[in-house]
């Protein structure tokens, strides 16, 4: 089963370089990172994807079959692109991108009858050239030309590669119920969103405390309107794939606090 790691350990060098220093960082923020480091956050929003979704595929086959911990290595990944793909400690992150991954992140590419994430590998296609593997400056052009991101992707990898996604994502309470909670939605799911939002609100006095009853009612669409304020996010009252899982991860977050 393919899971969503709450973090994976990047080693900043050569898998043979003992020296190098070992980061413990969230997978999120490392796809993040590896992307605005890699691709430019003007080009095409299909091109995003597609190469979000190789970069994630690559990171996550890595993962999976526990390459470099099955050599002995203590890491799940280098930052040498001569193995990997290129990770800067502390970069910035470009909004853009930001937005495409936390879209996507627990999307992954497959092939039928293969249960591993592909190991979706690619080169720049400018200052070095990779038959059979996606070129990042080509997935641009094929973006400029309204090619989709999975077209873009079966382009490079054949047209039977589809895109998967994982039903477990480590380090958050439940995974996203797969449909979107809105006003007239009720259920567990509902509660866990109520339950959630009124802990953050003690962190995060302008989130309103609301009552826990498993129905979507206009104070719990005020409730998430307001997170949704203060964390950046599309203000629309509702709960979607993504506003769950940075729910999620700021419940996490304050509740890990408050047991220090």
């Amino acid at each position: 089963m393919v899971v969503i790691p709450e973090y994976i350990v990047v080693h900043d060098g050569p898998p043979s370089d003992a020296a190098a220093q070992n980061y413990y960082v969230r997978y999120k923020d490392y796809i993040k990172n590896v992307a605005s480091s890699e691709i430019y956050a003007t080009w095409p929003v299909e091109t995003i994807r597609a190469n979000v979704l190789a970069i994630m595929s690559f990171t996550l086959n890595r993962v999976y079959t526990e390459w470099y911990r099955n050599k002995g290595y203590d890491f799940t990944i280098t930052s040498s692109t001569a193995y990997d793909h290129k990770w800067i400690p502390d970069r910035n992150i470009f909004d853009s991108i930001s937005a495409v991954v936390d879209e996507l992140f627990t999307s992954y590419l497959s092939r039928p009858g293969v249960r591993q994430p592909i190991l979706t590998q690619y080169c720049d296609g400018n200052k070095t050239s990779c038959p059979n593997w996606m070129s990042q400056w080509g997935s641009k052009t094929l973006g400029d030309e309204n090619y989709s991101a999975i077209d873009i992707l079966r382009y490079y990898y054949g047209d039977d590669i589809y895109i998967n996604e994982a039903n477990i994502v480590s380090g958050v309470p439940v995974s996203w119920p797969g449909e979107l909670l809105k006003e007239g939605s009720s259920g567990e799911s509902v509660s866990q969103i109520q339950e959630q939002l009124n802990r953050i609100g003690q962190a995060y006095p302008r989130i309103p405390q609301i009552t826990v009853d498993g129905m979507y009612g206009a104070k719990t669409a005020e409730a998430v309107r307001v997170f949704q304020e203060v964390f950046g996010l599309p203000v629309t009252g509702e709960v979607d794939f993504r506003t769950w899982y940075r729910i999620s991860e700021i419940y996490v977050a304050v509740s890990r606090i408050a047991e220090l």
